[in-house]
C-alpha cells in the first residue's frame, strides 16, 4: 500500500514547497481575512502531493502544510511569546504529518472520497481531544461560517462541514487525475445547490418565545499580557457600564432586560473573598432590577487550584448558580509538566495558580430563562454545546476575555465560531466580552447587533429562546464515530489489497 505512484514526477523539494503555500492559502480562508473558498482551494494542494506517494512524503508534506497554516492561523499567540506560538504550531503540526501518513496510501484505494475525509475529520476530533484536553481551534469548518456549507453544521456537526469540503477536495483531484472534469464539477454543484436549500438553521420540534437580554463591554485598563494589570479596574468598568443601563432604562431609553451578562472576568476580584467587590456588584444588580451573569475567577480550598466562573447574581436572593469552566486552556489556565516547564520558561510565573476544570455543563436558569453557558476558548469544544442543549438551554451564552488577544486575528476568528455554534445548535448566541467582540447573533448565523474591539458600552436586545433540536445536537459525535468507522474499513481494505498484491507477486516469481 506504500509504493510510490509510478506517474510522480515531483520532487521532494517542489512537494514541499506546494504543501507549505497550501498550509498559508488555508489559513487565509479563516479570519480575519476570511476568504472561505481558499480553504478547499489549500486542501487540494497538499491532497496533490500526497496522492499516491509514500508514506514518509506523505508525512513530511502534512508537517510543512500543518506547520505553516497554524503559524499564520495561530499568529496571535505572539502575543503570548514567540516560542508558545511555534511550539503549538508544530504540535498541532504533528497531527497534519500522521494524517499525511495515511492519505498517501488511502489515495490508492477506491472510495477514496470516503477513506480521506474520514481520516481527516478523525485527526481533527483527536486533536481536539488529547492530550491534556485537546486544542481543536482551527477545524475546517470554523472557515465557513459564511459560506453555503455552515449550514450543515446544524445537521452533521462541524465534522460534517470539515468531511464535505475534504469530500470536494479529493473529488476534484481524482478528476484532474482521470481527466473527468465534468463529472466532478456536475457533482459538485449539485452538492452545494443542495446545502443551499437547507434551512437556517435545521431544527425540529419544540417552542419558542422571546427574552430581553443585555450585554456589558466594560474595558480593561491594557491589553496584551497587561490587559488585567490594575486590581478593580476591570470590576469597576462593569459596574459602571451596568449603571448606565439602569439609567437608561429608567429614562425610558433602553428596554428593561430580563437578564444581564457580564463577560470572563468582568469581575476581576473574587466576590467571594472581597466583600467591597461583593457590594459593588450587588449594587450594579439591584439598580438594573435583572439577574446578572458575572464571571469572576473564584479562589478555592486548594490554594494552587482557581476556578474560572459563570455566577448567576439575583438582585433578591444575591449569588447563586454558577457554572466553572470544563476546558481550561493549557500552558494559559494550567500548566502541565510545571515543575519541569517553569524553570525554562520563565514567564510561567505569571500563572501562579492552575484553574480546576468544571465537571458539570452550564446550564443555568437566569431570569426565568433556561441558558447554556460558555466560557472563551470553549466555543471550539463541541461536548460543551452538546451538553447544554441537552440540558434543556433555550439561548447560548458566552463569556469572554480577549483583552489579552486586541487587535489580533482571535477575537474574529472566536467571533465566526461563535456563528457557526448559532447554526448548530439552532439557539441565538449571546456574547458579552471585556474588549470585543460583543453582540447578538441569531439563531440562522447573521448577526444582530454587535460592539466592536476597543469600543465600552452595552447593547439590548430581544433575542429568540427555543427548545427545538437540530440534527447535530441529536447526534452528537455520531458523525465523527462514523468517520472513524468508515477509516477503520479504508485502513483494513489497504492493508488486505496490499497483501494480496504481495502474495500475487509472490506466486508469480516462484511460477
Amino acid at each position: 500500500m506504500d509504493e510510490p505512484d509510478s506517474r510522480t514526477r515531483l520532487g521532494v523539494l517542489p512537494a514541499v514547497a506546494i504543501a507549505a503555500v497550501s498550509g498559508v492559502v488555508t489559513a487565509v480562508a479563516f479570519a480575519p481575512i476570511g476568504w472561505w473558498p481558499l480553504a478547499f482551494v489549500g486542501i487540494l494542494g497538499v491532497l496533490a502531493v500526497q496522492w499516491r506517494a509514500r508514506s514518509r512524503r506523505g508525512a513530511l508534506t502534512g508537517f510543512v502544510y500543518g506547520l505553516t497554516f497554524f503559524l499564520v492561523l495561530l499568529a496571535w499567540m505572539t502575543v503570548i511569546g514567540m516560542d508558545a506560538w511555534i511550539l503549538l504550531s508544530a504540535y498541532c503540526a504533528l497531527w497534519n504529518a500522521a494524517l499525511g501518513a495515511l492519505v498517501a496510501p488511502l489515495s490508492r484505494l477506491r472510495g477514496s472520497v470516503l477513506w480521506i475525509p474520514s481520516a481527516w475529520v478523525v485527526m481533527e476530533a483527536l486533536r481536539g481531544r488529547i492530550p491534556i484536553g485537546g486544542f481543536p481551534w482551527g477545524e475546517i469548518a470554523f472557515s465557513q461560517g459564511n459560506s453555503p456549507m455552515g449550514a450543515l453544521s446544524g445537521i452533521a456537526g462541524m465534522a460534517g462541514v470539515t468531511f464535505l469540503v475534504v469530500a470536494l477536495a479529493v473529488l476534484t483531484v481524482e478528476g484532474i487525475r482521470r481527466r473527468r472534469f465534468l463529472p466532478v464539477a456536475l457533482v459538485s454543484a449539485a452538492v452545494i445547490v443542495a446545502i443551499i436549500v437547507i434551512p437556517r438553521p435545521l431544527a425540529v420540534g419544540g417552542e419558542g418565545s422571546t427574552a430581553t437580554v443585555a450585554v456589558v463591554q466594560g474595558g480593561t485598563p491594557g491589553t496584551g499580557m497587561d490587559a488585567m494589570s490594575e486590581d478593580r479596574v476591570v470590576l469597576l468598568n462593569h459596574v459602571e457600564q451596568t449603571l448606565a443601563l439602569a439609567a437608561a432604562v429608567d429614562a425610558g431609553t433602553e428596554p428593561q432586560p430580563d437578564f444581564v451578562v457580564w463577560p470572563e472576568n468582568g469581575s476581576d476580584i473574587d466576590p467571594f473573598r472581597d466583600p467591597s467587590a461583593a457590594a459593588l456588584i450587588d449594587d450594579a444588580v439591584q439598580a438594573i432590577g435583572a439577574p446578572v451573569l458575572v464571571g469572576a475567577v473564584l479562589s478555592t480550598e486548594d490554594p494552587t487550584k482557581v476556578e474560572n466562573a459563570g455566577i448567576v447574581w439575583d438582585p433578591v436572593s444575591g449569588p447563586g448558580e454558577r457554572y466553572v469552566k470544563m476546558h481550561p486552556v493549557p500552558f494559559g489556565e494550567f500548566l502541565p509538566f510545571r515543575d519541569q516547564l517553569t524553570p525554562v520558561i520563565g514567564r510561567f510565573d505569571r500563572v501562579p495558580r492552575d484553574f480546576a476544570r468544571g465537571t458539570e455543563p452550564g446550564v443555568l436558569t437566569i431570569g426565568g430563562v433556561v441558558v447554556g453557558d460558555a466560557i472563551c476558548f470553549e466555543v471550539a469544544y463541541d461536548d460543551v454545546f452538546t451538553s447544554v442543549i441537552a440540558g434543556g438551554a433555550e439561548v447560548i451564552t458566552v463569556q469572554t476575555n480577549n483583552a489579552t488577544y486586541q487587535g489580533t486575528g482571535q477575537p474574529v476568528q472566536q467571533w465566526d465560531i461563535e456563528r457557526l455554534r448559532a447554526l448548530n445548535t439552532g439557539r441565538a448566541v449571546v456574547v458579552a466580552s471585556t474588549t470585543g467582540i460583543s453582540g447578538f447573533i441569531a439563531p440562522d448565523g447573521t448577526v444582530q447587533r454587535q460592539l466592536g474591539e476597543g469600543e465600552t458600552g452595552y447593547l439590548v436586545s430581544e433575542v429568540p429562546l427555543n427548545t427545538s433540536r437540530t440534527p447535530a445536537s441529536m447526534l452528537g459525535v455520531v458523525p465523527e464515530i462514523a468517520a472513524g468507522a468508515a477509516l477503520l474499513i479504508g485502513v483494513g481494505l489497504g492493508v488486505y489489497v496490499r497483501r494480496r498484491r504481495t502474495a500475487l507477486e509472490r506466486s508469480s516469481a516462484g511460477a
